[in-house]
């Protein structure tokens, strides 16, 4: 289980990075300059409508949003860790998914914030970040 402290921490780690309260929910929001990378996300009433209507729940524990590469990485991940992660209507033709923070572990949960980072991330400042971490 991971806090929304901790993912404030992992995010704000990251170069560049100010948090903010999402328009939509009221929430915790992480972005850089060109944008939002994740935000803690509640369920809307439409959420709700539209996921019982497919025989699905949300999930009990928080939920952070996050923006990946695009829809082929969004597909990858859902069906490499069903358990962690998962999609709505709401999100259908976009390049973001849903992590359940209550069962994530950690060290995986900074992978994709950083991840959903890099995706918005200015180009020379993520690859200086990457260059840094020996990750180019």
């Amino acid at each position: 289980m991971v806090s929304i402290e901790e993912v404030r921490a992992i995010a704000l780690a990251l170069p560049g990075v100010e948090e903010t309260v999402s328009g939509h929910t009221g929430e915790a929001a992480w972005r850089v300059r060109s944008g939002q990378f994740a935000w803690m996300r509640g369920p809307s009433a439409t959420d709700l409508r539209q996921l019982s209507e497919l025989g699905r729940d949300w999930p009990s524990g928080k939920v952070l949003a996050v923006r990946v590469g695009d829809l082929g990485e969004k597909e990858a991940l859902l069906a490499a860790e069903p358990e962690d992660l998962f999609t709505i209507p709401h999100f259908d033709g976009y390049a973001g998914l849903l992590v359940r923070l209550d069962v994530v572990d950690r060290d995986r949960l900074e992978e994709i914030i950083t991840d959903a980072w890099l995706v918005r991330a200015p180009a020379p400042v993520a690859k200086e970040w990457l260059a840094e971490h020996g990750l180019e």
